[in-house]
């Protein structure tokens, strides 16, 4: 039985990205996530004006009289979520923690993805494969979803986004678009796994989704205080009015600047989300860059 707050969550995030889903992204999805090709369909009479090469010759030599192949588009997709679920997910110092923003997100793109008919699966990675669901249809699997990503509770605190993405190639056979929502703090910096993502963008449309907390990126002047790192457990005190207040500002940006490189780099298509803006904002502009993009 889940607890009474976790229904409430969920009851909630169903009510609003369904809503969100429909109202500010009903056709967007869709136009830019295509499917995998073109499915054959019927063969018809040839008319005036049809491309001679769709011709059906075997066909056309049994009925005396030109026949044209007819495609439509394979709609259907595969929708990966690989949702980072390590310790650093659980900070928030807004309303919601990072974890609960990339529910909701989460909730958003599996809503748009079945009303598209595609199916939708879940990763829950840390530094190790916590939680697999293979893709499914259907409102019941989407509200299936969003319920592990809340009630989860991780082995591990630490984050190996190589890992997700190594795994990613093994349970994905198809040409599936992956959407990777973490908030990209990891040990070792982009190096740990810009090798596993390039691998990984080759055979799948992996979007990045970054969600970042305001406070992660400018320290208050608030003097001495106690920071706990929420993947190790270390707790240390620093000098919020002191020198290091800047060079935490500085070394924060370059990670930033780093990871945006290094998407740009292997020219992917990504998002960024603050806890303390709207998120369906930054997945408008997000959709309607990709489409102008693919138009050119």
């Amino acid at each position: 039985m889940l607890p009474r707050e976790i229904i409430k969550k969920i009851r909630r995030i169903e009510i609003v990205t369904a809503r969100q889903a429909q109202n500010q992204l009903a056709g967007a999805y869709h136009s830019v996530f295509k499917g995998l090709g073109m499915a054959f369909s019927e063969v018809r009479q040839y008319q005036p004006g049809d491309d001679v090469r769709m011709i059906d010759w075997n066909v056309t030599a049994r009925m005396r009289e030109p026949f044209v192949k007819l495609f439509v588009e394979e709609r259907e997709m595969t929708v990966m979520l690989l949702v980072d679920g390590s310790g650093s997910g659980a900070f928030g110092s807004r309303e919601q923690l990072k974890r609960e923003v990339a529910a909701e997100i989460a909730a958003l793109l599996a809503f748009s993805a079945i009303k598209n008919n595609d199916r939708i699966g879940l990763m829950i990675f840390t530094d190790r494969i916590e939680k697999f669901v293979p893709p499914k249809k259907g409102k019941k699997h989407v509200l299936a979803l969003i319920t592990e990503i809340l009630t989860f509770q991780p082995q591990s605190r630490r984050t190996d986004i190589k890992v997700a993405l190594e795994f990613l190639a093994k349970v994905a056979r198809r040409r599936s678009v992956a959407f990777l929502l973490s908030d990209f703090i990891v040990d070792g910096g982009v190096a740990s796994y810009e090798k596993a993502l390039r691998i990984a963008h080759r055979k799948h449309d992996v979007v990045p989704v970054s969600i970042v907390d305001p406070l992660e990126e400018k320290l208050p002047d608030v003097g001495y205080v106690y920071f706990e790192d929420t993947e190790t457990g270390d707790v240390v005190a620093f000098d919020t009015s002191g020198p290091g207040r800047n060079r935490y500002g500085a070394l924060v940006r370059k990670g930033r600047d780093e990871r945006d490189a290094l998407f740009r780099r292997h020219d992917m298509d990504s998002v960024s989300v603050r806890t303390d803006e709207p998120y369906v904002a930054a997945l408008v502009l997000f959709f309607r860059a990709r489409e102008r993009r693919m138009r050119h």
